[in-house]
């Protein structure tokens, strides 16, 4: 959770349909506060493990995941979006531009979408996040290999994915090493 992207997403939260869909559902004082804590740059290990949580059992909520998605449904938050993932990557403008022109289409938003609606894609996914918060490379490979062998809708974002050269992008070295 870069800063950048953290100041995305509060500029979404004072958007009403984005915090409707949420209002009912979660202890908004709890996401305010998490939220403007991840946006300064001294974060601690703490702060991002409970964001992380938070998202995690979020995202089993229909009503929470349809919020989400609006995050890139919407033109100006996913361009936002788009241009803190493009500082944040600035070593690597090839991978941040296939990035942005995948948010771009509305078939890898579908694609997005369908991912997000599949409960065994969800339970992988934050494992997968979990190892990498943790540092284990090992099992976040273990973990990435298992959501494609099992998970149709992966194999599918990944492909159209990989139409933006996003795959190809992750693959190449960044310009400074």
């Amino acid at each position: 959770m870069d800063r950048k992207v953290v100041t995305v997403l509060l500029a979404a939260w004072e958007r009403p349909d984005f915090r409707a869909g949420l209002r009912h559902l979660i202890d908004l004082d709890e996401v305010t506060s998490l939220l403007a804590a991840l946006a300064v740059d001294d974060q601690d290990d703490e702060v991002r493990r409970r964001i992380m949580e938070l998202l995690s059992s979020a995202l089993e909520t229909a009503e929470i995941r349809g919020a989400i998605l609006l995050l890139i449904e919407t033109d100006d938050i996913r361009h936002s979006l788009a241009a803190a993932i493009s500082e944040k990557l600035a070593d690597r403008p090839g991978l941040a531009s296939s990035i942005r022109s995948a948010l771009d289409d509305p078939a890898v938003r579908a694609e997005i979408r369908d991912a997000l609606e599949s409960q065994g894609m969800r339970t992988l996914v934050w494992k997968a996040a979990e190892d990498e918060f943790r540092g284990r490379r090992l099992t976040l490979v273990k973990e990435a290999t298992l959501l494609l062998l099992r998970h149709r809708p992966a194999r599918r974002l990944v492909w159209a994915l990989r139409r933006h050269g996003v795959i190809r992008e992750l693959r190449r070295r960044p310009a400074n090493t």
